[in-house]
């Protein structure tokens, strides 16, 4: 059969052919290199004969495939883990490993009174080294299921038993499973589909990471396994910078940071919400501000709808059907009602209570709006995945006329927010999803107005196929931060399923009536989410105008207190966010207890300082940087929070 090469080339391989013979056929450097190959996107095993029919396209794929060949060997690494547990801890029983993202897992049930920690993971890396250097081939068999389920009786592994039980009981009547596939590395088969690079020995650098828990097939009703987390690399120096990078990201988790710089916490009477404290109101505060103002110059007008609706409004939208299993329901007077999880809805209502002209159009409504949604005890992640939350939300009401000019309005807006921020970010235009509401016509329509809209700015963008809104195609805003994190910020959602079920309407020029389309727009998302976010891009230095706290005064000694504490009402007065820390403590302790809150700028004060009128000014990190006058240090202070600046221009400087 004749197969096509990345570069255009074809190959010719007899029937019966590889992906060995494949890879020798192209060149000897590439069979030594290669670890799979792709036919027509699907990846097989080295030594499994090539499938015929279909485009016939193969890659070969080598230790420079990124995240394929990583998958591979993390895959690989799984194996190897189970083979030395069931080696190290007679009586374990395993049940299923896979490669994830950054690495692997293994789920397994140990046998009664064994425990698994960190400690442990030594002697099990130790022994996984050994079957690493031996070198063992992956080898796959296709086996009867009678045979399979005897094995794994006969071993006492009833995980896999029932696994493969399900298989068969799961199967379509006209596709009935007859076979299951084992890969053997050295004495141990696991049941698995593959595929996995030729032998163990291309596992060149692992490390177990951690322990959790996991309940089987994640059923809560299920028992409850252990699972154990690890990562694989082709080198050392890749396993080392993502361990550097791991160091980095706990150091920098927001979790930590927020109650370092004494934000927030969180508490089992209320989970999934946090409490803040008040320099961690101030920051949230500042950021919807920040919202309103560049909002209010932007033409948006603000609206406050209710918390609670009758379940006929979440019937009306379509989200009663397609998302009630994330919301909070409760019955009152024979009424059944909601805690709203999104403003959209209520937006929608609020337009249809008034009369509205072509003249009104675009209306850009705008609500910080308190929402809760059922989450899940375990997707609970700090300030990331909470139930209770508040969005810079906004719909924009308009015609088919100006959906470009709003769109365009909509990206320039998130643009000229996240560059207050330096973020760089990218754009992907999501499409409809399989399970959505609207004519194909309509959606058609909606795709192509996000497209134009897109092309008109020129702006380059990524297509995500099937993630769209169920009422709706998006444009989603992604940025990577310091630790090479990729997160969703802002979307722009174009909608003419809700104006529809809603039967909005304004009138038009020719005095009949139309029908508006909407434009779902968020461009931090959730307040707490994007402050988690930046939190963890800045490492908890964010810039001093969203500081939790911004100035520190520390007298050297108790009789300069008083000046201050004069310092401290004046710049108070100012709206500067400043503490007195008039401890009995010496100022270095002073120092070093302010370097570890982060605050940005600390002022020492002491005789001289305080008969000239001076502070001598340090700087987070940058320390020691000269001493001016109280009131020039103010008057630049101001102005670095006045123009909302990204960086310490230092305060002590012209």
């Amino acid at each position: 059969m004749e197969y096509l090469l990345p570069n255009g080339d074809r190959l010719s391989l007899p029937d019966g052919a590889t992906g060995a013979d494949a890879a020798a056929a192209i060149g000897p450097g590439l069979a030594r290199a290669a670890l799979a190959i792709k036919v027509d996107g699907v990846t097989y095993d080295l030594a499994r004969p090539l499938p015929t029919g279909g485009e016939g396209r193969i890659e070969i794929l080598t230790e420079r495939s990124g995240e394929e060949a990583l998958e591979l060997i993390r895959h690989d690494a799984a194996h190897v883990f189970a083979e030395a547990m069931l080696e190290l801890y007679p009586g374990v029983q395993i049940s299923i490993g896979a490669p994830i993202e950054n690495g692997f897992y293994y789920d397994l049930d140990l046998p009664d009174g064994v425990t698994l920690n960190e400690e442990d993971f030594p002697a099990i890396e130790a022994r996984m080294r050994e079957h690493i250097e031996a070198d063992e081939p992956f080898v796959r068999e296709d086996v009867p299921v009678a045979v399979a389920l005897d094995r794994y009786r006969g071993a006492g592994q009833s995980y896999k038993v029932e696994l493969i039980e399900d298989l068969v009981k799961n199967a379509p009547a006209d596709a009935p499973v007859e076979t299951v596939s084992l890969y053997t590395n050295g004495d141990f088969v696991d049941l698995c589909r593959g595929p996995h690079a030729p032998t163990t020995k291309r596992i060149r650098a692992f490390k177990l990471q951690s322990v959790a828990g996991a309940y089987w097939r994640g059923d809560s009703n299920r028992k409850m396994l252990t699972r154990v987390y690890g990562t694989a690399f082709f080198s050392q120096r890749e396993l080392d910078e993502h361990l550097e990078r791991l160091e980095r990201a706990r150091q920098n988790d927001h979790r930590r940071l927020g109650q370092q710089l004494g934000m927030f916490a969180f508490s089992e009477v209320s989970p999934g919400a946090a409490f803040w404290f008040p320099g961690g109101a101030a920051v949230f505060n500042e950021l919807v501000r920040l919202s309103r103002e560049m909002g209010r110059d932007r033409g948006y007008v603000e609206a406050k709808t209710p918390q609670v609706y009758d379940s006929s409004l979440w019937k009306t939208s379509g989200h009663w059907d397609k998302y009630d299993a994330n919301m909070f329901v409760t019955e009152y007077e024979e009424q059944q009602m909601a805690l709203k999880p999104m403003n959209c809805p209520g937006h929608a209502k609020l337009f249809s209570m008034q009369p509205h002209s072509y003249r009104d159009l675009p209306l850009r409504l705008w609500e910080p709006g308190l929402l809760h949604r059922r989450e899940p005890s375990g997707t609970l992640h700090g300030l990331l995945r909470v139930r209770h939350f508040a969005q810079d939300d906004s719909h924009i009401f308009c015609t088919e006329d100006q959906i470009q000019e709003e769109v365009a309005g909509v990206l320039q807006f998130a643009f000229d927010t996240y560059r207050l921020f330096e973020l760089d970010v990218r754009l992907e235009l999501s499409t409809r999803p399989e399970q959505r509401i609207g004519s194909d016509e309509l959606w058609d329509r909606s795709e192509a107005a996000l497209e134009s809209a897109l092309a008109g700015l020129g702006l380059e963008y990524t297509i995500n196929e099937g993630d769209g809104a169920f009422y709706g195609p998006k444009i989603d805003i992604h940025m990577t931060d310091s630790l090479g994190r990729s997160w969703q910020l802002g979307t722009c959602q174009l909608d003419y399923n809700m104006p529809e079920r809603f039967g909005l309407a304004y009138t038009g020029a020719d005095n009949a009536e139309h029908r508006p389309v909407m434009i779902h727009r968020a461009l931090m998302g959730s307040y707490e989410r994007f402050i988690g976010i930046l939190l963890e891009h800045f490492g908890g230095e964010l810039p001093v105008w969203l500081a939790p706290l911004q100035v520190i005064v520390l007298p050297i000694a108790d009789r300069h207190n008083s000046y201050g504490r004069s310092l401290r009402d004046r710049m108070a007065a100012l709206d500067i966010r400043v503490e007195l820390d008039d401890r009995t403590e010496s100022v270095g302790r002073k120092i070093r207890d302010a370097e570890v809150r982060k605050v940005p700028f600390m002022l020492v004060i002491g005789d001289r300082e305080q008969a000239s009128g001076e502070v001598g000014v340090r700087e987070h990190r940058a320390g020691d940087v000269g001493a001016v006058p109280a009131e020039e240090f103010i008057r630049r202070i101001s102005e670095l929070i006045a123009t909302r600046a990204l960086r310490h221009d230092r305060a002590s400087e012209g």
